[in-house]
């Protein structure tokens, strides 16, 4: 499956908390077009249900514990996000869903592009018709 988990670069202050970042195209491998980040969730519910075409993508929960369910078609994975130090970076062709764990979690992405609807994939059956044509993809 075509993911990565990477450790967010932190910096400790004694008695100042920790600051934590990461940088596009130097820690990713892709410059970001888009940060957005979803909040005000009860536990137990899921979101997601899609995949996309092009769009890299690197998930980040920096409050709380959320779940992240991936397929390539073949196989299923499961990744806690629950450590605000740790990034999920996800390659274009993963079907996700996500289940929050903690009442109001905040999930944060990082994305290679601007929004494009297009680019989505959102009916399972349709996903794996599309990985059947994208050879490149499907590993």
């Amino acid at each position: 499956m075509d993911y990565s988990i990477i450790s967010i670069k932190s910096v400790p202050t004694e008695e100042q908390g920790t600051l934590s970042f990461f940088e596009g195209e130097r820690d990713l491998p892709f410059q970001i077009k888009r940060i957005y980040y979803i909040h005000h969730v009860s536990a137990g519910i899921k979101r997601g249900a899609h995949a996309h075409k092009t769009l890299q993508q690197m998930l980040f929960c920096p409050y709380g514990s959320v779940t992240i369910i991936l397929t390539d078609g073949k196989t299923k994975e499961e990744i806690l996000l629950d450590d605000p130090c740790k990034g999920l970076v996800l390659e274009p062709g993963l079907w996700r869903d996500m289940v929050w764990n903690i009442d109001n979690s905040v999930l944060c992405v990082a994305a290679s592009q601007y929004y494009d609807k297009d680019d989505y994939i959102r009916d399972y059956d349709e996903y794996l018709e599309y990985l059947k044509t994208q050879k490149d993809i499907v590993k």
